[in-house]
């Protein structure tokens, strides 16, 4: 067991790695986790503040382009 072991660990630390893709890879999944977390927090906020207020939230795409809020203005003080 522990040469099956040492022989999968030492394959994975053998492969060749490209630091900078996965530099990139991760800070998509930042920004894909933030945007994901705007998108959810508007969709709350909107029924907790103005839930009279018509908004049609814009897609995940816009909030993963802008990193902003779109709540419409004065919703959430």
């Amino acid at each position: 067991m522990k040469v099956i072991l040492a022989g999968f660990l030492l394959s994975i630390i053998a492969l060749p790695v490209d630091v900078d893709k996965l530099k990139s890879d991760l800070n998509d999944m930042e920004r894909d986790a933030l945007a994901l977390e705007l998108y959810l927090q508007d969709k709350q906020d909107h029924k907790d503040y103005c839930p009279n207020a018509e908004w049609e939230q814009p897609p995940l795409s816009t909030y993963k382009k802008t990193l902003t809020s779109h709540l419409p203005e004065g919703c959430k003080k």
